[in-house]
């Protein structure tokens, strides 16, 4: 019980890695805010944790919005009376080449991946400050190192690179550990979407992305979800403002 009675919120976690790394820390004795824009997804990863015996509360929550994410926050100090971890999980896909990009594209990118992830963080490090503990983990990604047709995507990761070691900076004196995992290809719908917008079958972009790997397989969101969970247990509290690649080799 690795994480045991501390308070956690994971955004985007109605699905894949988010639902993943939910169940994960559940299991490991969290209380769990599950958020989501999608309210159903949202009860239905809360109601797989309650039902295995764990702790957790479905708030649905838009965190592009600063009122959204504000009472999302609220709700789960409400609830569990602390906030201790804080994962910025909540992610879109609006790929295209630079040339046929539209604002629109742009924009949402940048909305839920930066601004998401800074008020998440902005309202979170009030009540970790105060207690002087935290664990804030950021998702950046490999596409942070460049990657065709994801220009708005591969900005918007490095930029979360750079928030993640700016925040260690600023927090690390309050004993609030602040990191980032950088998947490489993992098995979900986001990746399925990605085979979609290729032409590609997704069993054959599977096997491209297992041929890349030194370890011969795609990942799972099961070895981002432990990931998650080593960065945010008090096993890394020697550990700050790093980028963590989880890719299996390349």
């Amino acid at each position: 019980m690795r994480v045991k009675d501390r308070a956690a919120i994971i955004t985007g976690s109605g699905s894949g890695i988010g639902a993943a790394a939910a169940m994960r820390l559940a299991e490991e004795g969290a209380k769990v805010t599950v958020t989501d824009v999608n309210a159903a997804k949202c009860e239905e990863t809360a109601a797989a944790i309650r039902a295995a015996g764990g702790e957790a509360i479905a708030v649905p929550c838009d965190v592009t919005s600063r009122q959204s994410v504000e009472e999302m926050v609220q709700k789960t100090v409400d609830t569990f009376g602390r906030l201790d971890i804080l994962v910025n999980n909540a992610g879109v896909i609006r790929d295209n080449l630079v040339h046929k990009m539209t604002d629109e594209d742009w924009d949402t990118v940048m909305n839920v991946h930066l601004k998401g992830s800074f008020y998440a963080t902005q309202a979170a490090q009030k009540y970790m400050v105060p207690q002087r503990y935290g664990k804030i983990v950021n998702f950046s990604s490999t596409s942070a190192l460049g990657n065709r047709g994801q220009l708005n995507y591969a900005t918007a990761k490095a930029g979360l690179q750079g928030f993640t070691k700016t925040l260690a900076i600023e927090l690390g004196k309050f004993n609030i550990n602040v990191n980032a995992i950088a998947p490489g290809f993992i098995e979900t719908d986001m990746t399925k979407a990605t085979a979609e917008r290729m032409g590609i079958d997704f069993e054959t972009l599977k096997q491209a992305a297992a041929e890349r790997s030194l370890l011969g397989r795609t990942g799972k969101p099961i070895d981002i979800a432990n990931t998650v969970l080593f960065l945010v247990s008090d096993e890394s509290s020697f550990i700050t403002g790093q980028v963590i690649y989880v890719r299996g080799g390349i």
